[in-house]
């Protein structure tokens, strides 16, 4: 049976060397009352620092206690971006001791890394990282809760199913998407109570689907709106997920919602 040669793989990036004291933290390391060792390698140039909500873009290189390299954006050479509050425990709090342009390099016990039995691939134990704080991408304010969050009031309009809306900015947008578009909004949504369930304007980040792929008062509601709209919709539980939601962490009940229409997409395949 003749052999099929195989092509040769691509070489893979190289990231920084391990430090010499990638095992333990030196002495003039500091250590914080959670067991964080970090020490700063480089001074940055900003001021402020960031906050539990912002999002941050850093450079990182990071190694197990044997000095083996198991991630790095530097050998990758892209910066990644994530919310503050997303990593591990000792990233989020590492990053709060920072400002832009600062390196430190982290010593993080296994408790806030990934844990002494790491499963899905993470590595296990001690880690040691190289954490360059590049930029701070702060938090964009967040919607308020609706003063009418409980009820619509007399001046929203009701459609036939129940679902009541009222516009709250208008928008400089000609056509109306249709139900089979696919669209970009920013929302947030709340309980009748004022307890917010989900934003993607805390999140920093729009939000894209294709309109009949979620729930029934959304995809009616935003096939009113136009590009630039900003419309508040009072969703009843049926056109929502129900009573008692099967949907694992869906809000039940009522739902209120605050949604901004960015862009229409077309129709989604």
């Amino acid at each position: 049976v003749p052999t099929v040669e195989r092509p040769a793989e691509p070489p893979q990036p190289k990231g920084p060397p391990a430090p010499a004291d990638v095992a333990e933290p030196p002495k003039d390391a500091k250590k914080t009352a959670s067991g964080l060792f970090t020490k700063v390698l480089t001074k940055g140039t900003g001021k402020n620092k960031p906050k539990l909500e912002d999002r941050v873009k850093v450079h990182y290189t990071g190694w197990t206690k044997d000095g083996k390299m198991f991630d790095s954006s530097v050998a990758r050479n892209d910066p990644a971006s994530f919310g503050v509050s997303g990593v591990i425990k000792g990233w989020t709090e590492a990053l709060q001791l920072m400002v832009a342009g600062e390196k430190r390099r982290l010593w993080i016990p296994a408790d806030l890394a990934y844990g002494e039995k790491a499963g899905g691939g993470a590595p296990a134990g001690q880690l040691t990282f190289d954490v360059e704080l590049l930029e701070i991408l702060v938090a964009p304010k967040p919607w308020p809760v609706p003063a009418d969050v409980k009820a619509a009031p007399k001046d929203a309009k009701k459609t036939a199913s129940g679902l009541a809306y009222k516009l709250v900015t208008k928008g400089k947008g000609a056509q109306k998407p249709a139900a089979t578009d696919r669209v970009t909004v920013h929302y947030t949504g709340w309980t009748p109570d004022g307890k917010e369930f989900d934003s993607s304007v805390k999140r920093g980040e729009p939000t894209s689907f294709p309109l009949n792929g979620v729930i029934k008062g959304w995809t009616e509601g935003v096939q009113l709106m136009v590009e630039g709209d900003r419309m508040r919709f009072w969703i009843p539980a049926e056109l929502a997920y129900g009573e008692k939601p099967t949907r694992p962490g869906a809000p039940a009940g009522a739902l209120v919602f605050d949604v901004e229409l960015i862009s229409i997409a077309g129709k989604s395949k």
